[in-house]
């Protein structure tokens, strides 16, 4: 189902003809949302992910939607962005269509522990993603542009955490920080030659397999996506996806082209207000952190029943 029509957006319809767009985690989620809007504008958008039959539905989905009715394609490839050689096999592929115009690094992991509970395998499951496979996606295309005299937007989706340290999810915060500095080394390394570098830190803007993982509220509510009424967030409210999806077209076009080595947060102001994240769990005990294990364990078992279906 998709989850917005050319009403939600803010840009005139065609605006994105013409222009190839990579979405990383382009399946689900934010991802998908992100995509959906650059087809419904024109673009031809390629959205890579592990699980291959969530991406190729997807694909289908969203290209039958809006394809008949000006909008542009989605092609779906199966790529682990964590194996630098699948990526450059798959960004093969992706030129072998012509160059890209622009990326999303938006694939991710995460979820909260504590971190002396965390194993050198869940770091590297959340760093090997965010941080390494982000980075060698870029640098992979990133080179073919530089090659060819191309110009070009990147956008990673990073979180406000890059500004104030994330407790209980170190390792996404590590790794997303190691991605806002990124941004803006090579927006001065390569935006003289043409290719733009910004991220968007999002606020609370539930999706099941983000909220599957990670619970801000009470451990009655573990793996539910917070109330859309919030508190902490100056707005009181949780984000809407079209707004993220203006946000990132507004970036990824051509007519933001002065803007080069910024994050923007998408929060409400809420990162202002509280500093966002997950400090409140310094409140559970053994049997609250059990819980969360539990349903962590659920949700990743679910995630590989889907990969070999």
């Amino acid at each position: 189902m998709t989850e917005f029509t050319m009403d939600d957006l803010m840009f005139k319809p065609g605006l994105m003809k013409g222009q190839r767009i990579l979405i990383t985690g382009g399946g689900t989620g934010l991802g998908k949302v992100m995509a959906e809007a650059c087809v419904m504008l024109g673009a031809d958008v390629y959205i890579w992910g592990r699980r291959g039959n969530v991406i190729e539905a997807t694909a289908k989905e969203l290209t039958d939607a809006h394809s008949a009715n000006g909008g542009g394609r989605c092609i779906g490839m199966a790529c682990d962005i964590r194996v630098p050689e699948a990526i450059h096999e798959a960004m093969d592929q992706v030129w072998a269509g012509g160059a890209l115009t622009g990326l999303v690094n938006n694939a991710a992991g995460n979820f909260i522990s504590r971190t002396e509970d965390l194993s050198p395998r869940a770091f590297d499951a959340i760093a090997n993603i965010v941080f390494r496979g982000s980075f060698f996606v870029t640098l992979d295309a990133g080179k073919r542009w530089l090659a060819e005299g191309r110009h070009a937007s990147v956008i990673s989706i990073l979180t406000t955490w890059v500004w104030h340290g994330g407790p209980f999810t170190v390792p996404s915060a590590m790794s997303k920080a190691g991605l806002n500095v990124m941004t803006q080394s090579l927006a001065v390394e390569w935006g003289g030659r043409g290719i733009r570098f910004n991220a968007i830190a999002p606020g609370p803007f539930p999706t099941e397999g983000a909220w599957a993982r990670l619970n801000p509220g009470s451990t009655e509510a573990i793996g539910e996506a917070p109330p859309p009424s919030d508190p902490t967030i100056p707005l009181g409210r949780n984000g809407e996806m079209r707004e993220l999806a203006n946000m990132a077209v507004y970036l990824l076009d051509p007519g933001s082209a002065y803007i080069n080595g910024q994050t923007i947060a998408i929060d409400g102001g809420g990162h202002l207000k509280g500093g966002g994240g997950f400090a409140r769990l310094s409140e559970w005990g053994d049997a609250e952190w059990e819980q969360a294990r539990n349903a962590i364990r659920g949700a990743n078992e679910k995630d590989r029943a889907q990969r070999t279906v």
